[in-house]
């Protein structure tokens, strides 16, 4: 089939390689959004499926809205039998849904119709859940609503976090949208409703939402501050200045009040609820990521000192 790829970030990339080295469909053109800044420069940066498009000298349409008259015309003017999306990151209007008469096929990482919206892998680690996957559907106006194809599953592990897992999802999705897209094209395959029951959302991550609360219980503090990571990343303050958390471990030691510190062997431990939680990686309010056991010494702490 003739295609338009739709999609931004790196986890797109490897539905976009493997479209690309099918035989039987040809990707004519990327959807990706704008060159946006980045990084302390704000230099503006091209997304990772721009950059494999130009690579692969794919034309490539970047509008600021999906909805702007010249990009539908243009869509309309290529002509797609299907377009593919994996993490586009923005609403496509409904002028832009008619235009490929096989429609729009996505790929989402979830078991849908648990965790539809924009942070499906962060909500399933939030929730402690054992197993997700990947879903292709037809892409419809509601939100992650369309009727599915194809799953597939992959257990979580308990010690992955958001990239661990949108890594391997990444892979095993890419070549489940390439054989949706085959049995779509030979007529083999056909969408189906998806199920009425299991609906759940997973909209995107707050800085609220990823504060650690050395108040909770350290199962939870763990869910969180894997979901977050790399981003937007988990974060406590100490002295009244913000410090991003990397992945915590789960111990088995007590007697550490909620927040609490205590650098024992090389190992920095902070108090919860229950037991304490073993800190591998922070990052302090304007300074690099480092190791906390690094962080502490350099500390000096004071009597009363706490992650708060």
């Amino acid at each position: 089939m003739r295609l338009v790829f739709a999609g931004t970030p790196e986890a797109a990339v490897p539905s976009l390689k493997a479209l690309l080295d099918s035989p039987k469909h040809e990707v004519v053109a990327v959807l990706t959004r704008p060159d946006a800044p980045a990084g302390r420069g704000r230099k503006l940066h091209v997304s990772p499926i721009k950059q494999l498009a130009l690579e692969a000298e794919i034309e490539v349409l970047t509008p600021q809205r999906p909805r702007e008259p010249e990009f539908l015309q243009r869509l309309a003017e290529i002509a797609p039998d299907s377009c593919p999306v994996v993490a586009y990151g923005a609403l496509l209007p409904q002028a832009a849904l008619d235009i490929p008469r096989r429609g729009w096929v996505n790929l989402h990482f979830s078991l849908l119709p648990a965790w539809r919206g924009a942070a499906p892998v962060q909500h399933a680690l939030l929730a402690g859940d054992d197993m997700t996957g990947a879903t292709t559907f037809q892409l419809e106006a509601g939100m992650d609503t369309g009727p599915y194809y194809g799953t597939v599953t992959e257990p979580i592990a308990p010690e992955d976090t958001s990239g661990d897992l949108l890594l391997r999802l990444a892979e095993s999705g890419a070549r489940l949208l390439v054989a949706t897209l085959d049995g779509i094209a030979d007529g083999s395959l056909e969408a189906r409703p998806q199920p009425a029951e299991g609906i759940s959302l997973a909209p995107k991550l707050t800085v609220e939402q990823v504060q650690l609360r050395w108040t909770e219980a350290a199962v939870l503090i763990d869910r969180v501050a894997r979901a977050a990571t790399p981003a937007p990343g988990a974060w406590t303050t100490f002295r009244d200045r913000r410090v991003k958390v990397g992945p915590v471990r789960l111990t088995d030691v007590t007697g550490l009040a909620p927040g609490e510190l205590q650098l024992a062997a090389g190992e920095v431990l902070v108090g919860t609820s229950t037991a304490a939680v073993k800190l591998g990686l922070v990052q302090p309010e304007g300074k690099a990521q480092m190791a906390a056991d690094s962080w502490l010494r350099g500390l000096r702490l004071q009597p009363g000192d706490a992650l708060q």
